[in-house]
């Protein structure tokens, strides 16, 4: 279970997880299907559920915290902005 948020959690039977990378220009439409583009394609490379949610999740946030800084701040970030920055984060 992934819940999106300040310090998104991750939770798996009887661990849970607290990811630190994201920031408030997050809470827009569209992010959340970024999200779940990236666990999808983390699954699709083999990677075990709890791999890819923990792995997804910091991705995510790493790459708004990038595009955040690219773009001069949180305000106005776009879900099209972390696509673009997400590759660089990858890479």
């Amino acid at each position: 279970i992934v819940l999106k948020g300040a310090g998104t959690l991750i939770c798996a039977e009887d661990e849970v997880y607290v990811n630190t990378t994201g920031n408030p220009g997050m809470a827009l439409g569209g992010m959340g299907d970024v999200l779940s583009g990236i666990i999808g394609s983390l699954l699709a490379q083999k990677h075990s559920l709890l791999e890819a949610a923990k792995l997804g999740v910091y991705l995510h946030g790493l790459a708004a915290d990038n595009a955040a800084i690219t773009i001069g701040g949180e305000r106005g970030l776009r879900a099209s902005d972390v696509l673009r920055i997400l590759r660089e984060v990858v890479n």
